[in-house]
């Protein structure tokens, strides 16, 4: 009976000890949850939520425990506390911001990286698109926002020259990244896009981390970790490369080479220029990588010399003008990025450029030489998963000098410029997920400039809102600086810093495989450098006098799926811009902003040839000109552009490629621009030549052979 009593007892006391947990669990819009998990952290004590989100449990746990509540496309849901208050909880759960479908801040920038939530390229597109002849910058060059500047190759975006745009390798400015060239022939990237990843083409509207860029910023992320060991090898109608990685347990290095001799390329198919030496160039790069207990160390470093001398036609002298040009150029690039802790991350590095440029025009002698660093340290802060504060600082500091030898009336003149400049600056950004339909990005950078005792400070914010499964709206509005270029820095240090003011609406619509993005943008510029001489100097009066603005709509759409075995973009650019500048006497259209900019590239893959074959249509309408023979400034345009570029790849083995491509195969006339004769003739009349591009056509064949662990890997991708 003692027994029995004390058994009876122990039921009665643990049915007295036990407590009920209950309440309700709904979505962040009050709508009720069915089938979330609720339980008791460490316990097999729980329950479902039923159809109306209530749930209801007992426990004969006590004092303070954990109870969790977890459910699929949710944020985890956790709660502390006394047991005896988790009576008629009410439980809002938050959406889980890490999956797929959540909103991402996209005006301005276009992706280009496999690892993106959403790209409108890949790295693949950037080498085979048929009229960028394996330049990264010529498959740019078909995206909405550039304009067609045939002669010149560089990147002008959205109103903005050349000089305008900045590019970065692993978060580290690129001072030099075209290789120098004369009027009239395109330059090209100096790097090999093979060693690239991942590719941010940003036409407006970017973070507060970069600065010194007045329209754009082209980020480029070299590979993280190659896959296998392999050996590429090149021989082509310019010349020849060979490249090598090689992958330890813990570290890989790349190496690649290329020589460029046009030489017997122009001996088969000359152009209008009278070559003495055609171009030759050799080149080559390395990126050693390290990968450390919590981060990754690189070690990118790339050489390369150039050299060639001509005669090009000129309307004032009657024997060509002569030219020629010798230059060589290192840049090493160093960067770590690591986790110090759970919330704390880091990206540092830095650069250092050498740049030595010798130019010789009819007797005068011009030899320049750079020496650029960049320093760089970021941290990041994760507070959440919806809230992360990033904040850093940066150093650029150059040092450029130039020395002018000439003869004039047969007396030899010299001269000498440059300067020394130290700009240093501090940027903090914060982004925000209210939710998976609504994202903030908010920033603030400034920046000091020794030259000028000059401090500016520049707001930008981005936002984002997800109005549908498939589709977002993003704004975006940022003030940027830029210290003016070599050109005129050289002859006065106390120019000031030019600004613009960026305002941006972007849709854009991503859906297997399909993707539409539709942008307005306004851009407003004050403080442009101004000369009041026909060509910059050391007796132009420089003045910050200029002004002006750009507007317009950038149109662009993709589709890899609807076709089977083929892959299209389609974009257009509309731009209407005009700017007050250099030794402008009004305000005008600069003669490198096309209103009409459209591109149409087409791959397509045909399985039982083994190829791919490709087209890339390109259309610019004409560029602006002075006619003296007619009153007013920049007042007529030249004929529209047209080029039709194809290309194709045949693999004659899994290894082994034959590669041919034609730039401009209907043979289109294309018009840059007009020169003028100095002088009226004896009607009262200048005369003129059109700027005709040095070859109507280029074509272009080339062997490509992979050696690799696999047997399978080629180089198809960075054709």
């Amino acid at each position: 009976m003692n027994y029995l009593f004390a058994l009876f007892f122990f039921l009665c006391a643990s049915t007295y000890a036990q407590t009920t947990i209950s309440g309700t669990v709904t979505d962040p819009k009050g709508i009720p949850i069915e089938g979330a998990n609720v339980y008791l952290d460490g316990t097999y004590d729980g329950a479902s939520s039923t159809v109306d989100g209530t749930f209801s449990f007992t426990t004969s746990e006590t004092g303070d425990q954990v109870l969790i509540v977890t459910f699929l496309s949710f944020e985890t849901y956790s709660f502390f506390g006394p047991v005896s208050s988790m009576k008629e909880l009410p439980i809002k759960l938050k959406e889980d911001i890490n999956s797929l479908d959540t909103v991402v801040i996209s005006a301005g920038s276009f992706e280009a990286s496999d690892n993106s939530k959403i790209s409108v390229l890949k790295p693949l597109d950037v080498v085979t698109t048929a009229s960028a002849l394996g330049d990264f910058v010529g498959a740019l060059q078909t995206l909405p926002g550039t304009t067609t500047v045939a002669e010149d190759g560089r990147l002008f975006v959205r109103g903005g020259d050349a000089g305008e745009t900045q590019i970065f390798i692993d978060g580290i400015r690129v001072f030099t990244p075209y290789t120098p060239t004369t009027n009239n022939i395109p330059t090209r990237g100096r790097y090999s896009p093979f060693l690239f990843d991942g590719i941010t083409f940003s036409t407006g509207g970017y973070s507060a981390e970069y600065g010194e860029a007045l329209s754009s910023v082209l980020l480029l992320n070299t590979v993280d970790e190659p896959d296998q060991n392999k050996t590429d090898i090149s021989i082509m109608s310019v010349g020849g490369g060979l490249g090598m990685t090689r992958k330890w347990e813990k570290s890989s290095l790349s190496l690649s080479t290329s020589y460029i001799n046009l030489a017997p390329y122009i001996e088969v198919f000359p152009d209008r220029n009278d070559w003495s030496k055609p171009f030759e160039a050799l080149s080559g790069e390395a990126v050693y990588r390290y990968r450390t207990t919590d981060g990754l160390f690189k070690l990118y470093t790339a050489f390369d010399t150039s050299n060639f001398e001509l005669t090009q036609e000129d309307i004032n002298l009657e024997d060509g003008l002569d030219f020629k040009l010798k230059n060589s150029n290192l840049y090493v690039n160093t960067s770590y990025t690591g986790v110090l802790s759970d919330t704390w991350s880091i990206q540092t590095g830095g650069s250092y450029t050498f740049a030595k440029t010798d130019v010789g025009v009819m007797t005068n002698d011009i030899d320049n030489t750079e020496n650029s660093a960049h320093f760089k340290l970021k941290v990041k802060k994760r507070f959440s998963s919806r809230f992360k504060l990033s904040m850093g600082a940066e150093q650029f500091i150059t040092d450029f000098n130039e020395d002018f030898s000439g003869v004039f009336n047969t007396q030899t003149i010299g001269d000498s410029y440059g300067y020394d400049s130290a700009i240093s600056a501090l940027f903090t950004e914060g982004d925000v997920i209210f939710s998976k339909k609504l994202a903030l990005k908010a920033g603030l950078r400034g920046s000091y400039t020794n030259l000028t005792d000059q401090f500016t400070i520049s707001p930008r914010v981005s936002l984002a809102y997800k109005t549908g499964k498939k589709s977002q709206l993003s704004l975006a509005y940022g003030d940027f600086y830029q210290n003016p270029t070599n050109d005129f820095l050289k002859f006065s240090q106390e120019l000031e810093a030019q600004k613009t003011q960026h305002y941006i609406l972007n849709y854009q619509y991503n859906s297997n495989g399909r993707i539409f993005r539709a942008e307005a943008y306004r851009k407003s510029y004050d403080n442009l450098v101004t000369f009041d001489t026909d060509f910059a100097g050391v007796d132009s009066v420089f003045e910050n006098g200029g002004d002006g603005y750009a507007q317009g709509l950038d149109l662009f759409w993709r589709d890899n799926t609807s076709i089977k075995n083929m892959d299209y973009w389609v974009s257009y650019s509309f731009l209407d811009s005009e700017r007050q500048y250099l030794n402008f006497p009004e305000q005008a259209r600069p003669s490198f902003a096309n209103t009409h900019n459209f591109s149409g590239v087409v791959k397509y893959f045909i399985t039982d040839w083994k190829s791919q074959v490709g087209l890339s249509y390109q259309y610019a309408s004409g560029r602006t000109h002075t006619n003296p023979n007619v009153p007013g400034f920049l007042q007529e345009e030249t004929k529209s552009f047209n080029s039709l570029s194809l290309n194709w790849a045949y693999l004659l083995s899994q290894q082994k490629i034959l590669y041919v491509s034609v730039n401009n195969v209907l043979g289109f006339n294309n018009v840059n621009g007009f020169q003028y004769s100095n002088t009226p003739n004896g009607n009262g009349t200048f005369d003129r030549r059109a700027l005709t591009p040095a070859a109507d056509q280029f074509f272009f064949v080339g062997f490509f052979w992979t050696i690799s662990d696999d047997n399978n890997s080629n180089q198809l991708d960075n054709l």
